[in-house]
């Protein structure tokens, strides 16, 4: 169940909910609301001190109204440092909300009042939709023992008018476009072939104001995708190509975003370990995040021309999979050695980012849970950046902070380059035993030209092990967010 959130200015201590949720600033400082409560009930600072409440980031505290109040119960939820409240902050603290509210139908909460001077109220709307709503997102499909949360109704109980309700309805716009993904790479492989996933896009983007076009393999072959053939014919599951074209009248500017989409990697003939391959239905994350995005822009009024571009491959060993030492021959002309069939991703990418380009875009950004060494470099909660543009790098990682998704800046170092030269075709798949992430990265620039292009390497974020903030564990939709959000603020990128 996906919770309604709505605007209002009623009275606190009036609102009628199975629990009010008001925050309290460090060192028990109370909050917007948390005053009313303690006006009405009284003894809120020795209740807080016997309990150990602080009112640090994300510490609860339940509180007992005994009738006196229109809610039922009362949550007093920690925000930190008084001037310290951000949009962040507001989308953390609507993440906390929603996990403690499990077990209540109606919520009515004065979080958005806590923000800072001088943070952006709108925005701050959107993050607090959004964190109420990804924090409390389940996958539940397969548990016989499901316990569904009963959270309905979300009443934000603060001043702005339109311009908040506004932003209250983009972050659910947003958020719901993420919780698409992240069902999408939560769902096992074996019912997410390259087929189901395209028809499960094409059912996602029904009416979203976009074009659908899906390859199959003869429309493959006829365009020479060699990449995203040659990985995909280890399979009998065969590879889907998709195309979304959203062209909304007089756009500004031209974007293309490239996806991932490997919905298993078994590593191919260059086969993982058992370990290895528990979390691969996580490989097509990239790819969910793009089209997940897509399905936002027409309800967002975003004025940018985006064309997606989504292969589509399981990657798996057989007696017709692509060897150690095989050429393939990429839609750009451009021939690669497949050295390791594990190193798939940047194969599929290649023809990928080589249609992208045909299409002549303003500028391309691509995502891809590409390589364990960005894992290395950065973690599991940070993507890495890599462009070969600094201004587009620049916005792109702009959005990123904006929305809320961490990414930080690598390298293309021209020195590395030798590492991906073959000794029999134009070049081949994989580097040396360091730097994989940037050997990738300087594989995948091949096939983008002059134009203005960022590469994010998910590989880490994609997937989380621990709920933290909005994320609950397994899949993320890392992405969908900050292209939402490149796209509706972009700009045409200087020329080099």
């Amino acid at each position: 169940m996906t919770p309604s959130l709505t605007l209002t200015t009623n009275a606190v201590e009036k609102v009628k909910a199975d629990l009010l949720v008001v925050p309290v600033f460090a060192e028990r400082v109370l909050g917007p609301g948390a005053d009313t409560v303690d006006s009405v009930l009284g003894g809120l600072a020795e209740f807080m001190a016997e309990a150990d409440f602080d009112g640090n980031v994300g510490e609860t505290l339940s509180v007992p109204t005994a009738g006196k109040l229109g809610a039922k119960a009362v949550l007093l939820l920690g925000v930190g440092p008084r001037d310290g409240v951000d949009v962040d902050g507001v989308r953390k603290a609507g993440a906390a909300l929603a996990r403690r509210a499990e077990k209540s139908a109606t919520v009515a909460t004065t979080l958005l009042e806590a923000v800072g001077d001088g943070v952006d109220k709108p925005a701050a709307a959107q993050a607090l939709a959004e964190g109420v709503l990804l924090g409390g997102y389940q996958f539940i499909e397969y548990k016989s023992d499901a316990k569904p949360s009963k959270l309905a109704k979300v009443i934000v109980l603060a001043r702005g008018g339109a311009r908040v309700q506004a932003g209250i309805d983009r972050g659910v716009t947003v958020a719901t476009a993420v919780i698409w993904a992240r069902d999408m790479v939560n769902e096992p492989s074996a019912a997410k072939s390259p087929a189901t996933f395209a028809d499960a896009a094409k059912k996602l983007l029904a009416g979203k104001g976009v074009r659908v076009k899906v390859l199959g393999v003869a429309e493959m072959t006829k365009e020479a995708l060699g990449g995203v053939l040659g990985v995909g014919q280890g399979s009998h599951q065969t590879p889907r190509f998709v195309k979304v074209t959203y062209s909304p009248p007089g756009a500004r500017g031209s974007l293309a975003l490239v996806g991932k989409g490997v919905v298993f990697d078994s590593g191919g003939l260059s086969i993982k370990s058992a370990s290895g391959m528990e979390e691969m239905k996580t490989d097509m994350g990239g790819g969910a995040a793009v089209l997940a995005a897509m399905s936002a822009l027409k309800d967002l009024g975003v004025k940018t021309k985006v064309t997606a571009y989504v292969p589509m491959v399981e990657n798996m060993p057989s007696g017709t999979a692509i060897r150690p030492g095989d050429v393939l021959k990429i839609r750009n002309g451009k021939t690669v050695e497949v050295l390791n069939t594990d190193a798939e991703g940047r194969l599929i990418l290649a023809d990928a980012l080589s249609l992208a380009v045909e299409d002549e875009p303003d500028a391309i950004v691509d995502a891809a849970t590409l390589t364990g060494a960005c894992m290395v470099a950065l973690g599991d909660k940070v993507a890495g950046l890599m462009g070969n543009h600094e201004s587009w790098s620049d916005q792109v990682r702009a959005g990123a902070d904006r929305a809320g998704e961490p990414v930080w800046p690598l390298p293309l170092p021209k020195a590395y380059h030798k590492q991906i030269e073959s000794e029999i075709a134009d070049m081949k798949n994989i580097g040396g035993s360091y730097g994989g992430a940037l050997t990738a990265g300087l594989f995948l620039e091949e096939f983008v030209g002059d134009v203005p292009w960022v590469h994010l390497d998910i590989a880490g974020p994609a997937r989380a092990n621990a709920d933290d903030g909005e994320l609950v564990r397994g899949g993320t939709g890392f992405g969908v967010r900050t292209f939402i959000e490149v796209a509706a603020n972009f700009k045409k990128p200087a020329k080099s």
